[in-house]
């Protein structure tokens, strides 16, 4: 049998964890160690490198608590990320190394929360497959709402209007560098006002982010005679354009700033993209759905995605070993 080995990753890995990132079937820049160590301050890094042969095979973004490896809350996803040229076989056989050196280093449960299939740039679900196999438990599952660009989709009649409307109001929409005008003055005190939390990231975060990987976390803010109004923060990737944050100020209505935004990143901004991923409208792990909002996201032409999350034992390890036949 092909012996693979798997080691943690270390500071001084960082070189050729990126370059693999970049040049596998499904990993996104939220894997870049420039990414990940924004946060590294809140997280006990426990990210796992596998080696077939002395080539490096996958990556597994992980961070750890006590007896428990989970993916990085602190990134929307994660998971393998696998090299372009992997098959299901040695995926299987990834996946068991792994477990198997989670187990032997004291960790007793491995919590997985998957990468979007609409974020791959190959077919790449052999994760799911393994986890099957491994008796893994489906903890939560998250519907995404995502237009393929790639082919025709409907806007309702009732957006259409909202947003020939909205045409009429002389709004502009620029792309800016300096992410401080929305995030102080709309985002920011709308979080706060109406759901009592902060952003994820602090403003000083993702400008610095945004230093890091401009082409990937870009700022639209919208302009009503020279005030602004509305705007949104997008992390794109290789396939997929997500407002990661949106808002608007108390004129949203009046002023169909929100839809405006919206039909100028999907028909314009992002169109030569393949997805465009307006994100989840779940809340209570997955349990429940926010009627009105995804509502309002399918009358774009959006349909359902899935993310799932995984709970599996390490000890499970062995139940790999009569899975091929």
């Amino acid at each position: 049998m092909t012996q693979f080995t798997v080691k943690r990753y270390q500071a001084n890995d960082s070189r050729k964890w990126n370059d693999f990132n970049a040049s596998s079937k499904n990993g996104t820049f939220l894997f870049d160690r420039g990414f990940m160590e924004y946060h590294s301050d809140r997280f006990d890094d426990f990210s796992l490198m596998a080696y077939e042969g002395g080539k490096l095979v996958a990556l597994c973004p992980l961070h750890r608590k006590s007896d428990l490896a989970q993916s990085h809350w602190g990134l929307t996803y994660g998971g393998l990320v696998y090299a372009s040229t992997i098959n299901l076989k040695r995926v299987l056989l990834v996946f068991r190394a792994m477990l198997e050196f989670l187990s032997e280093s004291g960790v007793e449960t491995l919590q997985i929360k998957t990468i979007p299939a609409i974020y791959h740039k190959f077919p790449s679900d052999e994760l799911l497959y393994a986890l099957f196999v491994s008796g893994a438990k489906l903890t939560r599952r998250d519907s995404l709402s995502a237009i393929d660009l790639r082919k025709p989709f409907v806007t309702t009649k009732t957006r259409r209007q909202s947003i020939r409307r909205s045409q009429v109001n002389q709004l502009e929409i620029v792309e800016e560098a300096n992410f401080a005008p929305f995030w102080n003055d709309i985002l920011i005190p709308n979080l706060e006002a109406r759901h009592g939390v902060q952003p994820v990231h602090s403003l000083e975060e993702i400008q610095m982010l945004h230093e890091r990987f401009p082409e990937n976390i870009r700022q639209f803010n919208v302009y009503h005679y020279g005030k602004l109004v509305a705007g949104t923060t997008v992390f794109e990737t290789d396939t997929v354009a997500h407002p990661q944050y949106i808002s608007a100020n108390s004129e949203k209505n009046e002023l169909n700033s929100l839809d405006r935004l919206y039909h100028f990143l999907i028909a314009d901004a992002f169109k030569e993209k393949a997805f465009f991923d307006f994100g989840i409208s779940n809340e209570e792990q997955g349990r429940k759905l926010n009627e009105g909002l995804v509502f309002w996201k399918e009358s774009f032409g959006a349909h359902t995605v899935t993310q799932d999350f995984y709970e599996v034992a390490t000890k499970n390890y062995r139940l790999l070993d009569t899975v091929l036949i």
